[in-house]
Formats: structure tokens, sequence, C-alpha cells
């Protein structure tokens, strides 16, 4: 974003006094994060996703420098994996895709939502920014009003990346109030909206929004403030804008299910590769010299320099040369002695297996440092492949897929809740007195759903449970659901069938 990040927005909240009492800036710590953590995201996690790190901890990290026999130094990038990328693209594919689906109790408020979220293209764009989220360490998805052209309130969804979003207050690892941040150029200036969330302080039942607009000559500074309608597109935007029926903030931050080890009191989460960066390291230079391997390892032909030279025809005149000049797989060398007047193959075997033997060593290495099952990504010669098989439910990738779909599902339940709260304001739809929400992730690549029913019907046959919870297990729908189906299917094979009760093997 800008260098000192951390610095220059304490400086602008002391500004606006949002806090009091203090010597210095540096003495601020009403923000819970530093400057070092956020360059760990844009300066080590996003190059690294990206496929290229210049520099990391002080060393070359894809940059290679090396001395040409004329003794001059130069640079050249090495060849990458890319399997940060690979990685949190595949956990996200993993946890969130086509198939996972949100479920809502009652018939009417489902609709509502389900409205909202096609409204937004949510289903793409969260598997999209769950790909960013694992590889910068978090996301926010952040609810608020807006109008269409009709002049009919509606409700947006935006998803907001980790290098645009400062904590401002948390309890127990729940971020409270938060600070967003976009960052463009406009001709030869740069401008910076601030939207700050937060808590009103004199009453705390009212959730503010207030938004800034800053003006810089200079990359690297906010600059001044000026007016919003300064720019067309915040002609529209309110400077303050006051939430009365607000239970939670307007966003919700999620992140990968990782402690944070590089800042243990910090609310923000770690990338899916924060503790690999070494690994992933010996990884493409492992890759890199495979393929120096058929560079340097290519077919080389030593012949004497005088073979290269114009021979003329004497019966002709014309000349002629033994050897083409542009076939680079000669080399001439001049040689003072009749015995190396010869010409001589150099050409030498090359290591393919044992460069592929080792890739897919550190391959297996690496996908164990950031939660997969060894085996997952594999080196066909080319590139890294995933593996499409189902997975055991004992592997790695079973448990770190579990983990993560624990937050996640935890925040699309925060999310839904924050819908309906935004929603009920603006009088879009009502908010219902209780909702039950589920999360059906997309758990066919690593269960056996026959196995799985099987599970939960021997548990309803033997009395354990009432039938609408086998249904509800088997299904992953809500309770309430789950007993409608129940009732339902009661009442149409009254007549026809025998009881449910005898299909279930009991009573409810």
């Amino acid at each position: 974003m800008f260098k000192g990040l951390i610095a220059k927005i304490k400086a602008v909240m002391q500004k606006m006094g949002l806090i009091k009492s203090i010597k210095s800036v540096t003495d601020i710590v009403d923000i819970p994060v530093t400057d070092d953590f956020y360059q760990y995201i844009e300066n080590v996690w996003l190059p690294l996703y990206q496929g290229y790190l210049q520099v990391y901890d002080g060393k070359p990290f894809h940059e290679v420098k090396f001395t040409t026999i004329g003794g001059g130094e130069q640079k050249r990038r090495m060849k990458s994996l890319r399997l940060p990328k690979t990685a949190s693209e595949e956990m996200a594919k993993l946890i969130f895709n086509e198939k996972c689906k949100i479920n809502i109790s009652g018939e009417g408020t489902a609709e509502d939502i389900h409205n909202v979220l096609n409204d937004n293209n949510f289903y793409k764009m969260f598997q999209d920014h769950l790909e960013y989220m694992f590889a910068l360490g978090g996301m926010i998805m952040k609810v608020y009003p807006e109008k269409d052209r009709t002049g009919a309130w509606k409700v947006k969804i935006a998803f907001v990346t980790a290098d645009c979003f400062i904590p401002i207050s948390y309890s127990n690892g729940r971020i409270d109030e938060g600070l967003f941040l976009s960052r463009f150029k406009r001709g030869n200036k740069w401008y910076t909206l601030l939207e700050w969330n937060k808590w009103d302080e004199d009453d705390r039942a009212l959730f503010v929004v207030r938004n800034q607009l800053f003006q810089s000559n200079d990359e690297n500074e906010i600059g001044i403030p000026i007016a919003l309608e300064t720019l067309s597109e915040y002609k529209e935007l309110e400077p303050e804008t006051y939430f009365e029926k607000l239970t939670r903030p307007l966003f919700v931050y999620t992140k990968p299910n990782i402690a944070n080890n590089i800042d243990l009191q910090s609310p923000l989460g770690i990338s899916l590769f924060a503790n690999a960066i070494d690994d992933l390291h010996v990884l493409d230079t492992m890759y890199d010299s495979f393929h120096r391997e058929f560079k340097l390892g290519k077919k080389r032909i030593i012949v004497p320099s005088t073979a290269i030279n114009y021979v003329v025809d004497t019966k002709t005149g014309e000349q002629h040369r033994y050897f083409d000049v542009n076939d680079e797989a000669y080399e001439a060398m001049s040689f003072n002695d009749l015995e190396g007047q010869k010409i001589v193959d150099t050409s030498v075997e090359l290591r393919v297996d044992e460069h592929a033997k080792a890739l897919q060593t550190q391959l297996d290495i690496v996908a164990m440092k950031i939660g997969f099952s060894p085996g997952t990504f594999t080196f066909d010669g080319k590139g890294v492949k995933t593996a499409t098989e189902v997975v055991s439910e004992d592997s790695k990738t079973y448990k770190s897929k579990n983990s993560h779909e624990t937050i996640i599902e935890e925040s699309l339940k925060e999310l839904i809740q924050t819908i309906y709260e935004v929603a009920d304001t603006y009088g879009i739809f009502k908010k219902p007195e209780k909702i039950e929400v589920t999360v059906d992730f997309d758990d066919s690549i690593v269960e056996d759903r026959d196995s799985d029913s099987n599970y939960w019907l021997k548990l309803q046959n033997n009395g354990n449970i009432p039938k609408w919870m086998a249904l509800q297990n088997i299904l992953k729908i809500p309770e309430e659901e789950a007993k409608k189906i129940v009732e339902m299917v009661r009442e149409e094979q009254a007549n026809e069938m025998p009881d449910i009760d005898t299909q279930f093997g009991g009573g409810a």
C-alpha cells in the first residue's frame, strides 16, 4: 500500500480525535497490528502467490546472480513451480465450490437471502476470495445498502483482501471495528479512501461508517483530506452513516484456521504457506536446476577453430565452410598441438530422473507443511499436478479441510446475520425472530455418502436418534426442514405404503 502504513493511519486517527491522551505516534497501541506484519502480506505472501519474490529475509529469492567466463556479473529470474498459487487454489476448491449450499430455515426468508447472494454473484466471488484468503492470510466480506437504478434499496456484498484492511479493536479473536483502504492514482495524484467502521463512542448501540478521501503528490504519503465529491465515483458517498439496529459489525473477517505464530497478539490470520517459505525456495531452486539441466547439458561438439574458417575451392574459387557457424551445437577452440586438432563430442548424460525424484520429495515436504497429504501434488516433468482421487478421512488433507471449514462456516453464518440486519434497517425485507443456518460443504471427494448414510440410518434404526435427525445429517439440512420432510413422507405414504416408522425402524 505505502511505507509506514500503520504509523500513518495512527497519525490520521490522532488528528480525528479517535485516539486521546497520547505522547507520540509510536505510543499509540489502539491498533492491534504493526507495520512489520503487513510487510509479510505485501512483500512476501503476495509476491509468492503471484509467482515471483525478489528478496526474502535480506537475501535473493527468485533472483539469481551469476558470473560469465568474461568476468561480468549478470542476473536472471529463477524458474518457479508457483506452488503457492496452486495450493491456495486447491484448498479453496476443496472447501467451497459450486456443489456447496447454504441452507436457511424458513421458505420466505431463505428466498430473500438467496436472492441477495445470487444478485451479488456470491458463490463465484466467495471461492475466488477464499483463494486470496489462503494466500494472504485473511479476507473481509462487507455488507452495505445501495440504491439501484429505480431508487430501491438493495443489499450489496463487497469482498476485500487482507492488505486493504486494518483491525481497530477486537475481543476473543473477533474483530469488532476496522478500517478499509482504497489506494489508486489519477493523473499525477495519489488518492486514498479511508472507510472507518466503528461503534459510536458515546452510544454503543450505534454503528458508524465514516468516509475520508485524501490526496497526495507522493505515493508513500496519505496526503491532505479533500471533499468526497472531488471524485465522481464518490459523489453519492455519505461522509457519515449511522446504523441503529445492528448487533454486529457490517463486515465479517475470515482467516485460515492456522495459529498466527508471527504476531501472537494479533487477531489477523497468516498465509497457508507462511511457515514454508524456506521449503518453497528449495523447491523452486530444484525446479530451476531441472530446467538448467537441459540448457547447460545440451549437445555440444568441439571442433578446431581452423575447421570453421573459409576454404577456397581451387577449381571454382568459391569459399566454403566445413561446419555451419550458426549451428549452436558446435564450439570452436584453438589447439596448438596436432593431437588436439580433432572433433570431440562433449555431450553429457542428463540427470532427469534424479531431478524428478528430488522435486517429488520436496513437493511432499511442502505439502505437509501447508496442510496437504504427501502425494497431493505430483511433478510430471512439465509442472505440478494435483491428485483427484478420494481423500481418506484419516489423511492430513481431510483434517485440514475440516479445520478450515469450521471457521468458514461460522463466517458465513455471521454474513447471513449481517445481511438480515441491513435489509431490516432499510426495509428491504424483515429479519425473522429466529433463523437456523447450515452450510452443506462438498464432501464428495472426502467421504463415501452411502457409508455416511448407512451410519446415520443405523443409529436411527437402533432407536438412538429420531428419524428427522438422521435425515438432517444425511441431507445436511436444517432441523426444521428435516422435520417437514419426515411429515410430508408420512402423509404421502399413509394410505399407499407402510408407515414411515417401519421404514426408519421405529418411532421418533
